[in-house]
């Protein structure tokens, strides 16, 4: 009788520790870790590759096309990993953490002159300038569009895809329909490093007074995510 007391007294701390191993990865990361991890060598190391690498695209974009570069927006967040969910796996609960950048670019272009701008972007491409992924073979149809006659009944779509990056412009064939138009940065510019950092580049730039100079605005959409650390299996 006391053998099996003993038996089960054990098998009942051994039920207890994996208990408490368990629920430890299975509960939110506690602040005071993510803050530690997004301060580490790696992941300061990895965020200043993935902007270094993210604003040579930027640059790549002003120096080859005839976009005129006027607004610089990096946004850069880490989050940590979420509770276990009850039903099913999510991505978020898999990491402890997990750190991602944003890069928003602001050019200004001429309307009248949207064959040759588009042209431009896509001859850049056609070249294989690093960081330009559009070019003629995939997206020339849009210079024929922009050639032809307007037709109400073929609306306008001033926005592209690639792999990596996305690029939106102002509708020059509709531009009365205000909405449409690239807006400005939304969202607070957070700075609380290292989980959450801000730039706007000038600071005083705006969507609107590059729009007011140039006629018209590009947005160019880069992001990455530089810095991931799973829970234990």
């Amino acid at each position: 009788m006391k053998r099996v007391k003993q038996v089960k007294t054990a098998a009942l701390m051994l039920l207890a520790l994996a208990v408490s191993a368990c629920s430890a990865e299975d509960r939110p990361v506690p602040e005071k870790t993510v803050r530690k991890l997004a301060g580490s060598p790696e992941a300061v190391n990895a965020r200043k590759k993935s902007e270094a690498e993210l604003r040579e695209v930027v640059q790549a974009y002003a120096e080859h096309t005839p976009l005129k570069l006027g607004l610089v927006v990096v946004s850069d967040d880490c989050w940590g990993g979420t509770a276990k969910g009850w039903l099913e796996t999510r991505d978020s609960d898999l990491y402890k953490i997990s750190c991602g950048l944003n890069v928003t670019a602001y050019f200004g272009a001429d309307p009248k002159n949207i064959v040759s701008v588009l042209d431009g972007i896509l001859t850049a491409g056609d070249r294989n300038v690093p960081g330009i992924e559009f070019n003629h073979a995939a997206y020339g149809a849009l210079i024929d569009y922009y050639r032809e006659p307007y037709n109400k009944r073929n609306p306008e779509v001033p926005s592209r895809d690639a792999v990596s990056q996305s690029l939106k412009w102002d509708p020059v064939r509709d531009r009365q329909w205000k909405p449409n138009f690239i807006s400005e940065p939304t969202g607070p510019c957070e700075n609380d490093p290292p989980v959450k950092r801000c730039l706007r580049e000038p600071s005083s730039a705006t969507v609107a007074a590059i729009r007011k100079q140039y006629g018209m605005v590009f947005q160019l959409n880069l992001g990455s995510t530089y810095f991931k650390v799973m829970k234990n299996p």
